[in-house]
């Protein structure tokens, strides 16, 4: 070996020794550092507050309306036997009593109705589609909200991860071409855990709101049916 590679190989093993070097490569890697929620409120930025104000209303309209259209549940056709048999029985005021009594939307119904028993028909009809309408309404209340959440979270969601970006461009520029892919990395995840808040909220907020519009369905189809049973109620003695 000539002397000029003895002086190269002796200034290596004198920088680098070679059990350091095994060493180093038998060291496992450190775990990254834990990531807590708070962590994750504080790298999303601030639409991550109203991200999360809407996961409440979400979850708390829905439990409102649940509770709602549990009360409003009711047998159309017990309820509308029953009223028969009062009104063939003549006792109208207990046919009155019995459903209010209840406290249902189709009870409310046909409360209204038979409280106008005497009038003509039209008129009869007319005030049991009105209170009908009310009653749809009434059930169908904030859920145009929850739909709003279910479609504000995801967008919200996204104008985070735009403005991230924005943020992450703006290091890479300061940093004037050495840009480290730690760097870009870590502008990167941030800016999109703000997309992953927004589904995350907006995908549970836009099946609730299908659940709860498909019981709303049921619960008119229910109304429907005992306004037009009691209508043929009335009718029955004409014919």
């Amino acid at each position: 070996m000539t002397p000029l590679l003895l002086l190269l190989q002796t200034a290596v093993d004198s920088l680098v020794p070679v059990d350091t070097l095994a060493r180093a490569a038998a060291t496992p890697l450190a775990p990254p550092p834990e990531t807590t929620m708070l962590d994750l409120l504080i790298k999303g930025g601030w639409t991550m507050i109203p991200i999360f104000l809407l996961s409440f209303l979400a979850l708390g309209i829905f439990i409102e309306r649940l509770l709602a259209l549990r009360k409003a549940h009711a047998d159309p056709g017990r309820l509308t036997q029953t009223v028969a048999e009062y009104v063939r029985a003549g006792d109208l005021a207990g046919a009155v009593g019995y459903s209010r009594a209840q406290d249902s939307p189709a009870a409310r119904i046909i409360q209204h109705g038979l409280e106008r028993v005497g009038r003509p028909l039209p008129e009869i009809r007319e005030a049991v589609e009105t209170q009908g309408k009310r009653e749809t309404y009434d059930l169908e209340k904030h859920t145009d909200l929850l739909a709003s959440a279910a479609a504000l979270a995801p967008m919200l969601g996204f104008l985070g991860t735009v403005t991230g970006l924005i943020r992450a461009f703006q290091a890479i520029q300061y940093a004037q071409g050495s840009v480290s892919p730690a760097l870009l990395a870590n502008g990167m995840w941030e800016a999109m855990i703000t997309t992953a808040t927004g589904l995350i909220v907006g995908i549970p907020a836009l099946f609730m709101y299908n659940f709860l519009m498909n019981r709303i369905r049921r619960t008119v189809h229910d109304l429907e049916r005992a306004s037009t049973d009691f209508l043929d109620l009335l009718q029955m003695p004409a014919r």
